[in-house]
């Protein structure tokens, strides 16, 4: 049976993680001074998605940055990556909605979760050196 965006409310509430509505989207939240993970459902997926910052101007900062995202991708991110949309870093997963169980929905916010808790913070500041 295909999931719902009820379904993953539920695997949400079973993982005891925080999160509000707004228009459609749900928006999970990752603590006091972290931008939350928005969930969408769409189906035939589920996207998580956050936004991280702004693509740097500077070419040389922007190579750097770059770099670092694509090794974070291939080194410690199992199910979500980091890209580029517009002039904006995001990070961002999609899950196939009809047969999504709860073990997947973790794994995904907890590799989205270990990003914002070890990657964030220096990203930006690492680029520039």
């Amino acid at each position: 049976m295909p999931r719902t965006k009820e379904d993953v409310e539920t695997y949400l509430y079973q993982l005891d993680r925080r999160f509000e509505e707004q228009h459609g989207t749900l928006l999970v939240s990752t603590g006091a001074h972290a931008p939350p993970i928005a969930v969408q459902v769409a189906p035939p997926v589920v996207v998580f998605r956050v936004t991280i910052g702004p693509v740097p101007k500077d070419e040389a900062h922007r190579i750097r940055l770059f770099e670092r995202l694509l090794r974070f991708n291939a080194s410690d991110l199992m199910h979500s990556s980091y890209g580029i949309e517009g002039d904006t870093v995001i990070l961002s997963g999609a899950l196939a909605l009809e047969n999504l169980d709860v073990n997947e929905v973790d794994a995904t916010l907890s590799d989205m979760d270990l990003a914002l808790m070890r990657h964030v913070p220096n990203l930006f500041e690492a680029a520039r050196s």
